[in-house]
């Protein structure tokens, strides 16, 4: 049974790049313009056993006038890499036609996002992670990097290990693929293994991802007094918070001032892009005023930082709020 699953795993990676090798643009190094090269690794663990992430990995690639060719040196050289957080109900395309409260929002399938970001990232490694668990095949739980309850709503704290998940998990999916220049392992001592040359990161959530971003924050202050995380964190280069929201009733962006000063001082560009949806809702009007207070803290801060509401004169609509993830 698991090999049946695994080729037919395979048989719906190849069928979606086929379907959207053309909107995208994308191919992958000895592929053709129809085969991206996406690949799915499964149960990859992160700093310890018990925490394991499923990762799809999207190779980069260059478009030209609607023609793909093998990477350039450059891109084989490169090492830019894009961590991606998706929200509620997004999972991989195979498993999303199998729920009927998915298969609307199949167009923002793990896969489909793996594309669109590979188009707004060009030349950059994709890695998207899907959520250790799935209540209900609908609510996303990113236990592994933060506490939270069955439908994901977040509990944070200074030093629950998402930074060091994030690293470790980051660096066994480099092995895992290929990557002929990966991570490597965290040694465990205040002796830092430098990284790959030319090493840079971009961390995007959307929705209920953006409960990690959060949880990092929060663990900046202590992360950073380790060597080796420290290393990690200034390969950073942007943050970006795509419509955050999760079920709690607070928390849905950071407010407290000392996280939000070691974020403001870590010189990473932070990027806030958000919709009425989320921001304008009056069932839950803590979730603009906790936006306002973290733009204004920010911004009082003296933080690169960026910000956009999308969609501003359209209704509040789930649909623009995953538009989002297209028009950031």
């Amino acid at each position: 049974m698991g090999s049946i699953r695994s080729v037919v795993a395979c048989l719906s990676l190849a069928a979606i790049a086929k379907k959207m090798s053309a909107a995208a643009g994308l191919c992958g190094p000895g592929t053709s313009a129809a085969a991206p090269a996406l690949r799915r690794l499964t149960s990859v663990p992160g700093y310890d056993q018990n925490r394991v992430n499923d990762v799809l990995l999207l190779r980069p690639a260059r478009e030209t006038q609607g023609t793909c060719d093998n990477e350039t040196e450059d891109l084989q050289k490169g090492n830019n890499h894009v961590v991606f957080f998706p929200g509620d109900i997004q999972n991989f395309q195979q498993e999303m036609a199998l729920q009927p409260d998915a298969t609307p929002w199949m167009s923002w399938s793990l896969e489909r996002v793996a594309l669109i970001l590979g188009k707004r990232f060009p030349g950059c490694h994709i890695w998207v992670i899907r959520a250790s668990q799935m209540y209900l095949h609908k609510f996303s739980c990113y236990q592994n990097f933060v506490e939270s309850n069955l439908f994901g709503a977040p509990e944070h704290s200074p030093d629950y290990g998402a930074v060091r998940h994030l690293r470790a998990l980051l660096g066994h999916s480099m092995q895992r693929a290929g990557l002929s220049n990966p991570l490597p392992p965290l040694s465990g001592t205040f002796t830092p293994v430098p990284l790959p040359a030319g090493f840079t990161l971009t961390i995007v959530g959307f929705s209920k991802g953006c409960v990690v971003l959060n949880q990092i924050v929060y663990e900046l202050a202590g992360a950073r007094a380790n060597p080796e995380l420290r290393l990690f964190l200034d390969s950073v280069s942007d943050m970006y918070w795509l419509d955050g929201g999760h079920p709690g009733g607070s928390e849905t962006w950071v407010t407290d001032k000392c996280a939000l000063g070691e974020l403001a001082s870590s010189g990473v560009a932070i990027h806030a892009h958000v919709t009425p949806y989320e921001v304008c809702d009056p069932m839950r009007a803590w979730v603009g005023r906790e936006h306002r207070s973290f733009i204004k803290t920010l911004e009082d801060l003296g933080a690169c930082f960026s910000q956009k509401l999308h969609f501003e004169d359209e209704p509040a609509s789930i649909e623009n709020h995953f538009r989002v993830i297209q028009e950031f």
